[in-house]
């Protein structure tokens, strides 16, 4: 679902729920905002248990956007009496289309509800709703994502590795402590608090979190592709998934990319189930051998062999992070991290597009731009239609923060085509629910209409 939220524009997005009537400005870059009322006759559904009893336009000020993920919109807000800044999602009951969708967010509040005050948690304020969202109000993070700020600082090494994770492991604790599975770690889900050289790294995202008891399984197939352990998968599942999804973040600290790569998201589940993992590129060579033999214990295929969150918290590496070797891991380990973390933003972009074209009602409109894009009149989209209709909307694939990832990648131009064309492919692989290669006019409709940041929940991908 996401939550707070520091960095412009990230995740899949949607239209906005509701247009905010810009007021005055008070500073630089921030506004006064009042709901303004929507032409859509929303179902009268009520979300969330005991909602703060007030309008939230009463006590708090919206300012600028920060952020959209499937459901919300992030804005950084303002308690009106003290002036202090918050972030605030607003989550569109619009949005929410079937009883999951619901469920969903009156979890997520639940999950924010229930987890302790802790230094590398988000700290949940409080909820309100109305007829037309539900509002989070939660703590502001503004030191940004977790690999922006490694890409920042210019060198990188194992030592910072160890203190990341350390973090991102000690939050996984308190999760289960809690009987929660986190089951979505990763660093897009980690900000830091502010800007200072020692800030708090936080968790940020509890929206595909789930309560859970002791021996509990699950089936349902949730989280983000690299991320996702061998056992989600095949639809058995614990809490050791979040085990191995910081390892997989280790994994990538360490030497810049995943260990689990493939063209789509069939071809990582592939790669994750075959479960080989190389050690032998660079800079695997400078990486000490503690680490590695944790990153391979943590990436365990077998769930019950895996190390345990304590028993990983336990180990000298992640115990003694201070000795840890603070030799740099080299530049390129920093600029694979970099171009890793620019093609994910680059494709969440692509992906939402034409989702961000025409809002949900206008169903005429959505015909309209489907037969504009169908050249061949047959009733479905090629990869070149599909290719051709993002140009002739005003989105060709074609980027200025794609020519920066691959001028810092490869100067063969070659590549930047393959780059593209890559991103059709998968926009074509998500959308085309009947896996014939084509997207048909119903599966466009749902794409325009829920947007292209699909969460991967019960969708089996093998």
């Amino acid at each position: 679902m996401g939550s707070c939220i520091s960095s412009p524009a990230k995740s899949g997005a949607h239209k906005k729920y509701k247009e905010l009537k810009p007021v005055t400005p008070k500073s630089s870059g921030e506004f006064n905002v009042t709901p303004r009322k929507s032409s859509v006759a929303f179902r009268s559904v009520t979300v969330i248990a005991n909602p703060t009893p007030s309008n939230i336009f009463d006590k708090y000020r919206f300012g600028k956007e920060l952020g959209r993920g499937e459901f919300g919109i992030t804005h950084r807000c303002f308690e009106i009496e003290t002036d202090e800044a918050f972030a605030c999602k607003t989550i569109a009951k619009s949005k929410l289309r079937t009883e999951i969708d619901i469920e969903d967010v009156r979890r997520e509040v639940e999950i924010m509800r229930h987890m302790p005050k802790h230094p590398n948690i988000v700290s949940f304020r409080e909820a309100y709703e109305d007829k037309d969202a539900v509002y989070l109000v939660m703590e502001l993070c503004e030191g940004g994502e977790l690999f922006d700020k490694i890409v920042c600082k210019g060198h990188y090494t194992e030592r910072a590795a160890a203190k990341v994770t350390k973090t991102i492991v000690e939050v996984c604790k308190v999760c289960h402590e809690h009987g929660v599975i986190h089951r979505d770690l990763k660093p897009e889900n980690f900000l830091f608090a502010d800007a200072s050289e020692n800030s708090q790294l936080k968790a940020i995202d509890f929206g595909l979190s789930i309560f859970f008891e002791p021996g509990q399984r699950f089936s349902e197939i949730v989280g983000s592709p690299y991320y996702m352990a061998p056992e989600i998968l095949r639809r058995n599942y614990g809490p050791e998934v979040d085990v191995w999804s910081a390892g997989v973040i280790l994994y990538i600290l360490l030497c810049g990319v995943p260990p689990f790569w493939a063209e789509n998201e069939e071809g990582i589940a592939q790669a994750i189930i075959r479960g080989n993992v190389d050690f032998e590129r660079d800079p695997w060579q400078k990486v000490s051998e503690e680490a590695k033999e944790l990153v391979k214990n943590m990436l365990d295929p077998n769930p019950y062999s895996r190390l345990t969150v304590q028993e990983v918290l336990e180990n000298p590496w992640i115990q003694n992070t201070d000795q840890v070797r603070n030799v740099s891991l080299g530049e390129n380990v920093r600029m694979r991290i970099k171009q890793f973390s620019m093609m994910n933003k680059f494709k969440k972009k692509a992906l939402r597009v034409v989702a961000e074209n025409l809002p949900n009602e206008q169903i005429d409109k959505i015909k309209e731009m489907f037969d504009m894009m169908d050249k061949d009149k047959n009733g479905t989209l090629t990869f070149e239609e599909l290719k051709d209709g993002l140009r002739m909307i005003g989105h060709p694939i074609p980027d200025p923060d794609v020519q920066m990832l691959m001028d810092a990648a490869d100067s063969r131009r070659k590549r930047h085509t393959k780059l593209n064309d890559q991103v059709i492919q998968d926009i074509i692989f998500d959308v085309d629910l009947d896996k014939d290669g084509r997207i048909s006019f119903d599966e466009f409709k749902a794409m325009m209409k829920t947007g292209m940041d699909w969460k991967m929940a019960s969708r089996p991908i093998l």
